[in-house]
């Protein structure tokens, strides 16, 4: 419209190419002034169209700028105030099969989910651990700054469920360097690797194609002995395998004159079979490995019993955590 009444400072006339680049540099606020109005009809539509076109387009420009920038900073905040409040916590790392599975045991063991951090390098991984309520870190767990983001280094215990045994092992490295106090506990696929896995700083190595070919021949042998057993490692339903302390009344008595199924006896670092003549009597400062009937429940257990550890055998807003 009115084309002739601008003037093109390269050859005085405007073709359809000279108009649409007049309106995009005129739109983008860019305005190189090689191409003007002289006319007023021209100038009088600059001034009830073009002018307040650019007005709405720097108020676009600059609120969604400023949304981002407020955002970015919000995220931040949340950010740091959740990981000043993160602590005692569980790392996961992996979650795939085994890791989902240890989040579902710890869950029905008491601990929340807020208390539970998922580390992935996938991140439509992390989106479903967010998504089940979750905070996830998405990044490569061999690498020390993406353990410090899921502050690895206040957390309790550590849980590596990683798809290949090298990839653990460089984990259980860093994780340890990190936290010299945490408990850590470690899948393998190869038993070959489980020593290998503990001289890199693993508590407890849990070798996964070795325990469920044990689970797969005790099912042969016996299909019940195999339900039992598959009953006792799932937490909540049936019968359960909990660890917890020996109790005023207890102390001083046998393991057979206690109330729950005693299987083992931790005393120290040592652990006692329910038969060993050491075991009784009952210490104070003993821990019973039991079988108790399930009790599931959202809430965290107070009953000061824990998820059984055997020694040598294998709330914030800001949810996800991006490199």
């Amino acid at each position: 419209m009115d084309r002739d009444e601008y003037h093109d400072n390269a050859n005085g006339t405007l073709d359809l190419l000279d108009c649409f680049y007049y309106a995009t540099v005129t739109l983008s606020t860019t305005g190189y002034g090689d191409i003007v109005p002289y006319g007023d009809r021209a100038r009088l539509l600059n001034i009830l169209l073009i002018t307040p076109l650019r007005v709405v387009f720097l108020i676009i420009l600059v609120g969604t700028t400023l949304e981002v920038l407020t955002e970015r900073t919000r995220e931040q905040w949340q950010l740091k105030r959740w990981r000043k409040a993160l602590r005692d916590h569980t790392v996961i790392v992996g979650f795939g099969t085994k890791g989902r599975s240890a989040a579902q045991t710890l869950r029905a063991t008491g601990l929340s989910r807020d208390r539970i951090v998922i580390v992935d390098p996938s991140s439509k991984v992390i989106d479903a651990a967010v998504a089940d309520g979750y905070a996830g870190v998405v990044g490569d767990a061999t690498r020390s700054d993406v353990l410090l983001r899921a502050e690895v280094q206040r957390a309790h215990q550590v849980v590596i469920a990683t798809q290949r045994d090298d990839t653990a092992v460089l984990v259980s490295l860093t994780a340890r360097q990190l936290n010299k106090k945490a408990n850590i506990v470690a899948a393998v696929r190869e038993e070959e690797n489980a020593p290998l896995l503990r001289q890199s700083g693993a508590d407890a190595v849990i070798t996964s194609a070795s325990a469920a070919g044990r689970l797969l021949g005790l099912s042969v042998h016996s299909p019940s002995a195999g339900m039992v057993m598959e009953d006792l490692i799932q937490q909540g339903s049936g019968l359960d395998l909990v660890e917890r302390p020996v109790v005023k009344a207890e102390v001083g008595k046998s393991v057979r004159e206690t109330d729950d199924l005693v299987v083992s006896v931790l005393r120290g670092h040592r652990l006692l079979g329910y038969d060993d003549p050491k075991a009784s009597p009952l210490q104070s400062t003993d821990r019973l490995i039991t079988i108790v009937r399930a009790s599931p429940s959202e809430e965290p257990d107070l009953s000061g019993k824990q998820p059984v550890k055997l020694p040598g055998t294998g709330v914030s807003p800001m949810r996800r955590v991006d490199e």
